[in-house]
């Protein structure tokens, strides 16, 4: 009782497309994997010290409404 056969994996798998439909596990497959290589990127690209591209985004977006406080925030040194 400790572990399953192939027999019991089948029926899973099939009551798993059954339930969910083929296409939808494709979409899933497809979102997983990109997740491990966003993930993968990520790790690699770790050790590479961070760029200030959010201070460049957010100065670069110029906002026309008059209820907007433009400030700047200065980093403590």
């Amino acid at each position: 009782m400790g572990s399953f056969s192939i027999w019991h994996w089948l029926i899973v798998l099939v009551i798993v497309v059954l339930v969910f439909g083929t296409k939808k596990l494709k979409n899933i497959g497809a979102d997983l994997g990109g997740a491990v290589k966003g993930f993968k990127d990520g790790v690699k690209d770790g050790g590479a010290p961070p760029a200030d591209t959010a201070a460049q985004q957010v100065t670069s977006q110029k906002t026309s409404d008059a209820n907007t406080v433009d400030v700047e925030a200065k980093t403590k040194s």
